[in-house]
């Protein structure tokens, strides 16, 4: 269970034993703004709000307004912006280094099958190497199973901007009772009404295509919205009400 907690940090602070969870195999996964000095002290590297998954004995800094910056296993959602004979340059947000693409980073690709992409377009691919002193690379199947797993380009559609730390909460899907983890509802009371599909990047982007501009637009706007305005549970089923209404 992902739980966020109302515990603070500024850099060089450091987390508290009481917040770090424990696993059976001993082992400990941290992610954005913490660091670990041996043998057991973790510190914050950047402000922001502990986040913790009890479960996968992780925990992060998350800051409400924060870069994204590329870490290993993320999905993201990335623009091609040039192309070379064994890759394709990707743009993850405006601050970040291109990532490389390879052109057989692909299901079943092969010289001939590939896709073929051109500046602008939109893939949908998880990062599999991130380091601050090389490019982030990425790629659109899972490697160990060879499959696409929803990954690969996304054609038509629109792409709209929220911040890192909404996309996660997007990300965190649902609990055994059905219930957001992130508290995000917004997707979930639209599609009982509208058919869409929905591709969530943790550099905060998403991407929307219910076959209609109009319902795509609202769509992406109401994700927009919460957002910005941190609208809780009744105040999305509110807005969500009107737009359906509206439409």
């Amino acid at each position: 269970m992902a739980e966020t907690t109302t515990t603070t940090l500024l850099p060089g602070e450091e987390v508290g034993s009481d917040h770090v969870p424990r696993s059976k195999k001993g082992t400990l996964t941290l992610g954005p703004g913490l660091r670990h000095t041996p043998p057991s002290t973790i510190t914050a590297t950047t402000a922001g709000t502990l986040h913790v998954d009890y479960k996968k004995a992780a925990l992060w800094l998350e800051a409400p307004h924060g870069r994204y910056q590329p870490a290993v296993g993320d999905l993201v959602i990335a623009q091609v912006h040039h192309s070379s004979t064994e890759s394709y340059a990707c743009a993850l947000t405006s601050h970040t280094p291109f990532a490389l693409l390879g052109q057989l980073a692909f299901e079943g690709a092969s010289r001939k099958t590939r896709p073929q992409l051109k500046s602008g377009d939109l893939v949908y691919a998880r990062v599999s190497r991130a380091s601050k002193w090389e490019e982030a690379e990425i790629e659109c199947f899972n490697a160990s199973t060879g499959k696409s797993e929803g990954m690969g380009p996304l054609k038509d559609g629109m792409l709209f901007q929220i911040s890192p730390a909404f996309a996660r909460r997007l990300m965190m899907g649902a609990d055994k009772d059905g219930r957001s983890k992130g508290g995000v509802i917004v997707l979930e009371e639209v599609g009982q009404k509208v058919r869409f599909e929905v591709a969530v990047g943790r550099n905060g982007k998403v991407w929307i295509d219910s076959g209609s501009v109009r319902e795509t637009l609202a769509v992406g706007k109401l994700l927009v919205q919460c957002d910005e305005q941190g609208w809780d549970e009744d105040a999305q089923k509110k807005m969500v009400k009107k737009l359906l209404k509206d439409a």
